[in-house]
């Protein structure tokens, strides 16, 4: 009966850590979606630069010190270092194949900005080369002027502007409101990876990385093959005369392909029938050829003129967003990777928020002429096809459960027999055995593992200050005239 008794005595509960690493971890990680508070506070305090810029001043450094000070109490405690380290591999890979990506990317846009020339980009007078201008026109310059490309018409341009009409101001206000953009989506992501470290998401958190970077670098050059297809005219037609000195004429190969077919209906006709491009090129100035190397071969694509700089890195930094529509958005598809990795690992109603800003950016982006609606769309769907095709990188099911769970049917018989023979020792090896085949193999040094887990932090730190850097708004807002 005393043995029976002290069998049924309740255990005394295990003390809840104590410390501010614990008090954070509670607070990012406990039901309460701390996560989402600190990711709502992040938005909301940085709108405040346009409410009010002296409050803006004050808490968006205290918010960053406050993250960042939860991050650094809490890596000494972080229990997936190893899996952070298997997964380092991959994410350096991701990261090369991601700037390689946007290295494809940038060629590309500088091309489809250049190909066809100045004038084609605006049919006003004032930004016709100097063949166009002047009281008498060649046959040429009236060619030309007719080239002149104007921007698509866009219903859902049309249904913004009628909800203007309709909606009350604040609406109206409201939806214009830069409320999110580029910056903020890209800084929510680090924001979810970091929160690997109190347990908010599935580890390794270079996982969710990796997979975040190789989804955009597919997304970025399937989006390359789409406007590289097709060249469409930009929806703000002063951008290439505002930013760009390239030839006011088009491209020798436009010249002959695509020239002499594009408004005259009878040569529309026979170039079909014929299937070949029969008609003479006519006279246009020479083109610029520079010297640069090895990298010579870009001369032709990029369409560099003398006042653009000594090369091809100074085109290709200048190119930013391009001054043609490109189908689909950029920045859209970041947007919706952040969301749906959101959703996945974490979920809850900062998911749900995060999806609304997205909504809120697609009709910004439309609204001010950046995309057309079809580019925001695709963006959408293309994003989440890509994002679930991409599961086998990482994936937020916990592995470490299923191995639990098959070791446990494993020894479910051996589980049996000990509890009929009251063998408590043999429960205790065999319950600890089944935890055993959740964990990581420790397969390096504790040392290595501290020392990359500094070298991770570091890291992450410095591409997070080049994030807030290159994709600022003073410096972003003027580069991305459309994208």
């Amino acid at each position: 009966m005393a043995r029976a008794a002290r069998g049924k005595a309740p255990r005394p509960r295990p003390r809840p850590p104590r410390g501010l690493a614990a008090s954070l971890r509670r607070l990012l990680a406990g039901a309460g979606g701390g996560l989402g508070v600190a990711a709502a506070a992040y938005v909301g305090v940085d709108y405040l630069r346009y409410l009010s810029p002296a409050w803006h001043g004050r808490l968006m450094p205290a918010l960053w010190a406050a993250l960042a000070l939860a991050a650094a109490a809490r890596a000494p405690f972080y229990r997936h270092w190893s899996a952070e380290l298997r997964a380092a591999l991959p994410f350096l890979g991701s990261i090369a194949f991601m700037l390689g990506a946007f290295l494809c990317e940038a060629v590309s846009v500088r091309f489809v900005s250049a190909v066809m020339g100045l004038q084609w980009h605006s049919s006003s007078k004032e930004s016709m080369p100097f063949w166009n201008k002047g009281p008498s026109r060649s046959s040429l310059g009236k060619k030309a002027k007719r080239l002149s490309a104007a921007p698509l018409p866009d219903t859902g341009q049309w249904l913004l502007l009628a909800l203007n009409e309709k909606l009350p101001q604040s609406v109206v206000d409201l939806l214009r409101a830069h409320v999110i953009t580029l910056h903020h989506y890209l800084m929510l992501f680090i924001m979810l990876g970091f929160s690997v470290l109190f347990g908010c998401i599935k580890a390794p958190g270079l996982g969710i990385a990796t997979r975040y970077m190789f989804t955009m670098a597919i997304g970025r050059l399937l989006r390359t093959m789409t406007f590289v297809a097709t060249i469409l005219p930009s929806a703000r037609p002063w951008c290439a005369a505002a930013r760009y000195q390239i030839p006011g004429h088009p491209h020798p190969w436009a010249q002959k392909y695509y020239v002499p077919y594009a408004s005259d209906s009878d040569a529309i006709r026979r170039v079909i029938r014929d299937d070949v491009a029969y008609a003479a090129v006519q006279s246009y100035p020479g083109e610029y050829r520079p010297d640069w190397g090895r990298m010579s071969f870009l001369v032709d694509i990029l369409r560099p003129t003398p006042g653009e700089g000594p090369s091809w890195y100074h085109l290709l930094k200048k190119a930013s967003g391009g001054c043609n529509d490109l189908m689909y958005s950029g920045h859209m598809l970041v947007a919706v990777l952040t969301a749906m990795a959101w959703t996945e690992a974490y979920g809850g109603w900062i998911s749900v928020a995060i999806w609304l800003l997205v909504l809120h950016s697609a009709q910004r982006e439309i609204r001010e002429r950046h995309h057309y609606t079809v580019d925001c769309v695709v963006a959408i769907y293309v994003g989440i096809l890509l994002w679930r095709m991409t599961r086998f990188i990482w994936s937020a099911r916990d592995a470490s459960r299923a191995r639990r769970l098959a070791k446990l049917d494993e020894v479910q018989n051996r589980l049996i027999h000990a509890a009929k023979d009251s063998d408590v020792d043999e429960i205790r090896g065999l319950l600890k055995e089944v935890e055993l085949a959740g964990q990581e193999k420790q397969g390096v040094s504790q040392r290595a593992i501290l020392a990359f887990a500094a070298a991770t932090i570091i890291f992450t730190l410095t591409c997070v200050v080049l994030a807030l850097t290159l994709t600022s708004d003073g410096m972003h807002g003027f580069n991305r005239d459309v994208t």
